[in-house]
């Protein structure tokens, strides 16, 4: 997946190249071990729902999507271009297994609010898993989002945060200042947790005890993910301005090799 993301962001030569490989281990850890789908049927009812809330993961995504079957690995390659189905910010309208056209900080929380809750009504069983940011947490609409799901005890609802500490204007602790955020959560009457994002152990050990959870209560679950921007390729996890990433010509071949070389253990 990692691999996949490079590949589109040579397409465009930027992109949100980095938050791509900051979360490749939270999207593999929900489409290869929890999601409920099906590849050659994209909306079929017993879904589970995966809601990506920042719309400009998208490029991560389609990286899922396409190990899922969902897209053809060889569609990756229109990435971001025009008439392309794989639009650099995500959109419903175009991408099969995009739930919601996402982007505007704060309202994929409560599109999740009313997937569940319309879930419920219907008597399903599915699940819905809300991706967000850190940076999301700045809205006023997401917390009273995750007032309204624990008003609703919707057991059912699992959101992931991916905690990078970077958005468009900065850090995220010059923007606003959000921590303690897992107390914030707990008090909001969540179930939480806190994991490093990048570690696909403690992601489904986390998932593990959401299941737990849903079986023993009716509160929603909310993971805290770690994660580190453009985890893989140290050339971009020093990068200082890493939020959208401008990547030269010469420097995607040293990409790959970092990457490659990580994964057989050469470098962490």
């Amino acid at each position: 997946m990692r691999h996949h993301a490079l590949n589109m962001g040579e397409v465009q030569g930027q992109g949100y190249v980095g938050q791509a490989l900051g979360a490749a281990d939270m999207f593999a850890a929900v489409y290869a071990d929890q999601l409920t789908y099906r590849a050659e049927d994209p909306d079929w009812d017993g879904r589970d729902r995966f809601l990506l809330s920042t719309g400009h993961y998208a490029i991560g995504h389609y990286a899922a999507l396409a190990q899922a079957g969902i897209v053809p690995i060889e569609e990756l390659e229109t990435y971001g271009s025009d008439d392309s189905r794989l639009p650099m910010s995500g959109m419903s309208t175009y991408t099969p297994g995009m739930e919601i056209s996402g982007g505007s900080l704060g309202h994929g929380l409560p599109i999740a609010i009313g997937t569940a809750l319309g879930l419920r009504h219907q008597g399903s069983t599915s699940r819905v898993i809300n991706f967000m940011s850190d940076g999301e947490l700045d809205e006023g609409s997401t917390w009273e989002a995750a007032m309204g799901a624990h008003h609703h005890g919707l057991g059912n609802l699992t959101v992931l945060v991916d905690i990078n500490a970077l958005q468009a204007d900065g850090k995220t602790d010059t923007v606003m200042r959000t921590e303690p955020v897992a107390d914030k959560w707990a008090a909001s009457g969540w179930h939480v947790q806190r994991v490093d994002g990048n570690d696909v152990g403690q992601l489904l050990a986390a998932f593990d005890a959401v299941a737990q959870e849903a079986d023993s209560g009716a509160r929603p679950s909310v993971i805290l993910c770690d994660t580190r921007v453009g985890r893989g390729v140290p050339l971009l996890e020093e990068r200082e301005k890493a939020h959208f990433m401008r990547i030269d010509e010469h420097e995607w071949k040293t990409c790959r090799e970092q990457l490659t070389a990580g994964h057989k253990g050469a470098t962490k």
